[in-house]
């Protein structure tokens, strides 16, 4: 849409998403981030196939991978700044199946996750130096893909300064005081993140949270549900804010 000119006419931008940490209707919103910059990685460590039994005929890609997976972990323990927020995990390892061979290759890949554009893209680099190199200790080579040319990498969510505030205005309006609340920044990603590269823009939340209607669950849980009386409330807080930024800037 960016590519396409959507937004070359667009001054302030706004988006809403339902939360269920919040009680119904609460809005919910930060300056500055809010949600982290999000990447993913897949690695392909090479070696020699061989016996299990013979491993001084192998080169052996299972154990440079192991070693890579616990180099990792060392990026943000060792490497970064513990005020500055940032994950690299690696949630998936494949060698085959067959207890009694030593594999040729094996396949690694996870995700990274930072608040700042300069950190995540330190922890992209850093990701495929530590894998590449480890895999050389070992007599191994390795290639790391981001897959970059597939959109997957997602920028963090900033929010605005001036478009948070005003959200906040207008949300507390609305609802009062009571019904806003200040939230802490999540590891989550939101594509929505693009926008905010181009246009000043806020992201907020809504709760939908219900506990007598069993409306508790994440957005991504196959249990989801919302608290239908949320929706009046979010549509008219999410009209107010527009209407109300076209009204103040002419």
């Amino acid at each position: 849409m960016i590519g396409d000119g959507a937004l070359d006419d667009v001054e302030a931008i706004f988006a809403v998403h339902v939360s269920h940490e919040h009680p119904t209707g609460v809005i919910g919103s930060r300056p500055g981030a809010l949600l982290a910059g999000c990447g993913f990685f897949r690695a392909v460590i090479s070696g020699k196939r061989g016996r299990a039994g013979s491993p001084h005929h192998s080169v052996d890609p299972i154990l440079a991978a192991s070693a890579a997976v616990i180099s990792l972990q060392g990026i943000v323990s060792r490497e970064t700044n513990p005020l500055d927020s940032q994950v690299v995990s690696v949630t998936t390892m494949d060698g085959g199946s067959n207890l009694d061979m030593i594999p040729e290759t094996v396949v690694l890949g996870g995700t990274f996750r930072a608040y700042s554009s300069t950190g995540f893209y330190k922890l992209l680099q850093r990701i495929e130096e530590v894998i590449v190199e480890q895999a050389s200790v070992f007599r191994c080579s390795a290639t790391v893909d981001f897959f970059e040319n597939e959109s997957t990498i997602y920028p963090p969510t900033v929010n605005d300064d001036h478009m948070y505030e005003h959200v906040r205005k207008v949300a507390t309006d609305l609802l009062g005081p009571a019904n806003f609340r200040v939230v802490p920044p999540m590891m989550g990603a939101e594509d929505f993140s693009f926008y905010t590269q181009v246009v000043p823009a806020a992201f907020y939340y809504i709760g939908v949270r219900n506990e007598t209607l069993g409306s508790v669950h994440t957005g991504h849980s196959p249990y989801f549900m919302i608290d239908e009386d949320v929706l009046p409330i979010g549509a008219a807080t999410h009209a107010t804010i527009a209407e109300r930024y076209l009204i103040e800037h002419g």
